[in-house]
């Protein structure tokens, strides 16, 4: 039984307490089915043999995975958002960490302005984002670029890194960095053999949210991506547009996949960490 149905009363619970209990996490539980429901509909359609996304399906076949994989433009797509996904990580995790670090040691005047501005991006409507980076990267030449492609998604992504390692920070010992220090090691010494393995935790559970926000994005992508940078997100959407078959939800199968998988190990990091 999962431990949130684990009963846990006080020794003073009375009946209705205990009624008023179950009737919470039956409630969460549906509430729970509710939303998870339309997702889990997709995966039996990715095994359908008709070639519309409906219900009931006529029978059972791969020939929708066999396509994604033999298909050149959803390789294409791929192989771009492996390419996209994995740089914009990194650059948003470097930066984010180092960004954390300084906000959590420094305390100056127009600090919470900083912060409101470094998170802008998790709050802005995406499609303004996605309108104002277009208009700044075709004046620099990076609309239609990896480049710019890239750094995009790393704007996204940092915030999550900055408010997952400041909240690994709360808790971090400074009396650490202060022994390392006057013992000789120098500030760069201190940041990877004391500072970042304390923080490790917070630092990969930001990028794992960086990386899922940086593969499953879309808008942005329409606007900044040219034909040669179109990612998984952005054929799924064209697909839809253009033209519906159980491809997509092959495609977003292995999406629903992936993504359990990175709040697997983001769980079990979190298992670690307490």
């Amino acid at each position: 039984m999962p431990s949130f149905l684990k009963p846990q009363f006080p020794a003073y619970a009375t009946g209705l307490d205990k009624l008023g209990w179950w009737a919470l996490r039956l409630f969460c539980l549906a509430v729970l089915v509710y939303l998870l429901a339309p997702i889990l509909a997709i995966i039996p359609l990715s095994f359908s043999s008709s070639s519309f996304l409906a219900y009931p399906m006529p029978g059972w076949s791969l020939q929708w995975y066999q396509n994604l994989f033999t298909s050149d433009e959803w390789g294409r797509a791929a192989k771009n958002s492996f390419i996209v996904a994995p740089a914009a990580t990194f650059i948003a995790t470097v930066l984010g960490t180092l960004t954390a670090v300084g906000l959590a040691r420094a305390d100056f005047r127009g600090k919470g302005l900083l912060m409101s501005v470094l998170i802008a991006p998790m709050v802005v409507p995406i499609v303004v984002v996605g309108v104002a980076c277009y208009l700044f990267f075709a004046r620099i030449g990076l609309a239609d670029t990896y480049t710019g492609l890239i750094v995009v998604h790393a704007a996204l992504g940092a915030p999550f890194v900055v408010t997952t390692v400041l909240a690994t920070l709360q808790n971090f010992n400074h009396n650490l960095v202060r022994a390392s220090l006057s013992l000789g090691a120098g500030p760069v010494q201190t940041f990877f053999r004391v500072t970042l393995p304390v923080i490790a935790p917070g630092v990969i559970s930001g990028a794992l949210f960086a990386f899922a926000t940086s593969f499953d994005e879309v808008v942005v992508t329409l606007f900044i991506a040219g034909p040669q940078q179109v990612t998984l997100p952005r054929q799924m959407f064209t697909g839809i547009r253009e033209n519906i078959n159980p491809t997509i939800a092959a495609v977003a199968t292995l999406l629903i996949l992936f993504t359990t998988c990175l709040m697997g190990v983001l769980e079990w990091i979190r298992g670690r960490r307490r």
